[in-house]
């Protein structure tokens, strides 16, 4: 678990706190556009990235998805937090964006840990805000913004370090919350 103990919020634990983690965490290694969490779906712990991304995203009747959140190294899914405290089935729906590691922290011990660990407190403090500001940019987005400036908002903060975004049109509609054709045209009018 080497990228564990690079996140702040293992290296402040105590002991007892490490030796929680030890005997009940659990590290999933999920490939690629990989489901990991599913509307409906009995949360068995909080689950926090250690590398890579997570997707959480919700499905319209007509089959349209809309990306809620991202949630990247060092974060925790705030709505599988809620699921956790308040006995909830899952809302919404989770895929991996590249090759993920998560580390799954089962409730009761996530639960015990949060009764004692400061820095536990924290990611679940930070894990609320940050949704709740990602939540209200995406409203934003989606309510004021045209499609072209939300697919190059999306493309510039997916390019790499050399400028290539490594995504398909079908993701990025499904991202955007609209079709492959709309962004195929939405690129063609920004040429």
């Amino acid at each position: 678990m080497s990228n564990l103990h690079n996140l702040p919020v293992f290296r402040d634990l105590s002991p007892e706190g490490h030796a929680l983690l030890r005997d009940g965490m659990l590290r999933k290694q999920v490939a690629s556009e990989t489901a990991v969490l599913h509307k409906g779906s009995q949360v068995s712990g909080a689950y926090l990235v250690t590398q890579g991304r997570l997707r959480v995203f919700s499905i319209a009747p007509s089959g349209s998805e809309a990306t809620l959140y991202s949630i990247d190294p060092g974060e925790t899914c705030v709505l599988a937090l809620n699921c956790l405290f308040q006995d909830l089935l899952y809302p919404a729906w989770v895929t991996s964006e590249a090759p993920t590691e998560v580390a799954v922290i089962p409730g009761p011990i996530y639960r015990r840990l949060f009764e004692r660990e400061p820095s536990i407190q924290n990611l679940t403090v930070h894990a609320l805000s940050t949704a709740v500001f990602r939540l209200m940019n995406e409203l934003e987005q989606v309510h004021f913004h045209k499609l072209e400036h939300r697919l190059a908002d999306f493309l510039l903060r997916r390019a790499s370090s050399d400028g290539i975004v490594r995504s398909t049109q079908q993701a990025m509609a499904c991202h955007l919350g609209t079709t492959r054709e709309e962004i195929g045209r939405a690129s063609c009018r920004e040429r």
